[in-house]
């Protein structure tokens, strides 16, 4: 398998507990998966939170293009970098799901001199998370069906069961299924379905908790369905709550790992994030920031999607702000959002970046709509002209955007010294951080403020699916939660074909699904699928 170029062999990996020890965590602190993974335990994460806080920058993107734009990459080559500045920093990243893995995107460690370590392991099996928060999240919704065929005393709507089961495996054949909740093939089928692994709930609901007692009560509260009077019955009606704890008590324990130099990564939950958090978890971040000067994070796609939930789910329910953003861009996409053609990109053409910096400009005022100092890296490939790198520089100086060039696929920490200089001069600024909406605001106000704002969307219309559970949720007093946004990652819109800052365009709210564990309630928009299918030509055909 290969995800993260040959250069990353010239470094030595370094024993797990010597990389903990830089954090100031003892060997007892840590329980080791063999000589360079290990998890963070839970007591020594009550220790460091006593700790003060560092500085936390996250990592988001301009809107993704076929050729990607290497945030994982310069995230971890900027924390890499800032430790050549003599910062102790660590980058938070997060866990691969194998869905993309044996589909399209292919791994999730970085590339060229900017990787974690061991690759092939992390992108793999890992620790087991999300082994075991697939067996969790498959087990909750067996039990429901169990208590729907050994008699239903909890009175359980059939048509209101809500608990899916997950793979982790792109299986389009799994999106629409039907079962014999009684198993017998002569009776009535039930229309179900499978759902990835990282859009489940039982995913989201580990992301968002802090402790074991608050994963506890986090389980205990995720709503299985409703009784004919719509009143909710949760997983702790069900007695499901301590089966699914022992499931997940270590996957709720960050994973420690290192960089291609060394630096300390913290890989813990959160793909997807166009389908679900799409960050690394509540608990991990914390972590970062008690353990180091400068925590580095990133968040799933772009500003309109990762990084939103990032300000209004993570941070929100971690109680910490970050203190400035940086935005990932190539030229090749600048290009790409300016109406050039894929096999065309690498020719000079400063008109198409200056036309496709209109996204860009769009992700810029997405960021300072939270309050938060920016900075745009520019990720150098080989064929990026120098006169388009000037203009690239000119057009977000005028925004009001520190810029800085990043080489660190090619030279690791040593190429992303000058984006560090400029993060760590833009965390200096004064943050004046702020949550996109009033999470008590009706749901319609929340997500039209989420379109308007960042978006640019014109408005927003609820189809009668989505009307429906809204009405029930505002009757059980359910609909005060913050939202989690699930739509297409390749438009500022709701439709994949939008290139660009589209405008004159109203989004669509097909769906909506309460997820009251994690706290949160999903917005569907679009034709965005909870189970893709793999590619024409899977890329588990070139591992």
């Amino acid at each position: 398998m290969s995800s993260s170029g040959g250069e990353k062999r010239s470094q030595k990996l370094r024993p797990i507990t010597d990389i903990a020890a830089r954090l100031g965590l003892s060997a007892e602190e840590v329980e080791c998966y063999g000589p360079f993974k290990a998890k963070v335990s839970l007591p020594a994460i009550e220790r460091a939170l006593r700790h003060p806080p560092g500085k936390l920058i996250v990592i988001t993107a301009i809107t993704p293009t076929p050729l990607g734009e290497g945030k994982t990459t310069v995230g971890i080559g900027l924390a890499m970098a800032l430790n050549h500045l003599g910062k102790r920093a660590v980058v938070c990243v997060r866990e691969p799901s194998l869905g993309p893995l044996f589909g399209l995107k292919g791994g999730a460690t970085g590339g060229g001199r900017a990787t974690i370590e061991p690759a092939e392991d992390i992108n793999l099996h890992f620790t087991g998370d999300l082994h075991a928060i697939t067996s969790a999240q498959n087990l909750l919704a067996a039990l429901v069906d169990n208590h729907l065929f050994q008699g239903n005393t909890l009175n359980i709507d059939p048509a209101t069961a809500q608990a899916r089961r997950c793979l982790d495996i792109c299986d389009r054949s799994l999106r629409y299924i039907e079962t014999h909740p009684d198993g017998k093939r002569s009776s009535s089928p039930v229309a179900a379905g499978f759902e990835l692994t990282a859009a489940c709930e039982v995913h989201a609901t580990l992301t968002l908790a802090q402790s074991l007692s608050d994963l506890r009560r986090r389980l205990a509260r995720i709503v299985v369905g409703f009784t004919p009077s719509g009143t909710p019955v949760t997983a702790g009606d069900l007695k499901a709550t301590g089966a699914l704890l022992a499931l997940l008590r270590d996957a709720l324990k960050p994973n420690l790992v290192q960089t291609c130099e060394g630096t300390p990564a913290l890989v813990h939950l959160g793909p997807f994030g166009n389908l679900s958090c799409g960050n690394n978890s509540v608990i991990a971040t914390k972590l970062g920031r008690h353990l180091a000067d400068y925590t580095v994070t990133e968040a799933g796609f772009a500003s309109e999607l990762g990084l939103e939930k990032f300000c209004d789910l993570i941070c929100r329910a971690g109680g910490f702000a970050p203190d400035a953003a940086v935005i990932v861009a190539t030229i090749r996409a600048l290009k790409y959002h300016g109406g050039v053609a894929l096999d065309r990109l690498t020719e000079k053409n400063c008109r198409a970046v200056g036309e496709g910096f209109t996204n860009l400009q769009k992700h810029i005022e997405n960021v300072k709509a939270f309050g938060l100092p920016c900075v745009v890296a520019i990720n150098r490939f080989k064929d990026d002209d120098e006169d388009e790198i000037v203009l690239l520089k000119e057009l977000c100086a005028e925004h009001g955007a520190k810029c800085a060039t990043a080489d660190v696929w090619a030279r690791g920490g040593e190429g992303g010294i000058a984006l560090a200089e400029a993060v760590v001069e833009a965390t200096q600024q004064k943050s004046r951080f702020h949550f996109l909406y009033d999470v008590d605001a009706p749901l319609p106000q929340k997500i039209e403020k989420i379109a308007r704002t960042l978006y640019g969307a014109d408005g927003v219309q609820l189809l009668p699916p989505a009307q429906e559970k809204l009405a029930k949720w505002e009757a059980a007093g359910l609909d005060k939660l913050p939202l989690c946004v699930a739509k297409t990652h390749l438009s500022l819109s709701d439709n994949p074909k939008l290139l660009g800052r589209p405008s004159g365009f109203t989004v669509t709210v097909k769906d909506l699904r309460l997820m009251a564990g994690a706290g949160f309630i999903v917005c569907y928009l679009g034709d965005v699928l909870v189970m893709p299918g793999l590619p024409k030509v899977p890329a588990a055909e070139r591992i």
